[in-house]
């Protein structure tokens, strides 16, 4: 948890490439047991676009992260990081605006229902 914190604050707040998109989120961290490997699963709220360039931005400045992590995180060993893109977050808030749009379309509908029954009762 403290090497996921630390990446969230070095991709915030510390790296300068105009590539990487200012809603990347550090969604999960896996470090190996012998702490030399980390993957950063990341996700960017924006289009393919944005992630593609985010994930390309982090990638090159991988050596910096590696050596900030080292400055901010009391390991053994500074792992290895590598960042995969996961766009489960992106996902869920698309589904839940599509699940919105449709449950007010529904009460729309259910409205407009009521109104004609009532209008068909007082005829």
């Amino acid at each position: 948890m403290e090497v996921q914190r630390a990446l969230s604050e070095i991709i915030h707040g510390e790296i300068k490439d105009p590539r990487i998109h200012p809603m990347t989120s550090v969604v999960a961290v896996e470090v190996t047991p012998d702490l030399k490997y980390c993957k950063a699963y990341i996700s960017v709220l924006g289009d393919q676009e944005a992630a593609a360039a985010t994930v390309q931005g982090l990638k090159s400045a991988v050596g910096y992260v590696r050596r900030e992590l080292a400055r901010k995180v009391n390991l053994r060993n500074t792992p290895e990081v590598t960042f995969i893109l996961d766009q489960s977050i992106e996902y869920g808030v698309k589904m839940s605006r599509l699940i919105d749009e449709v449950a007010q379309r529904d009460k729309a509908l259910e409205e407009e229902r009521e109104e004609q029954e009532e209008q068909a009762g007082e005829e």
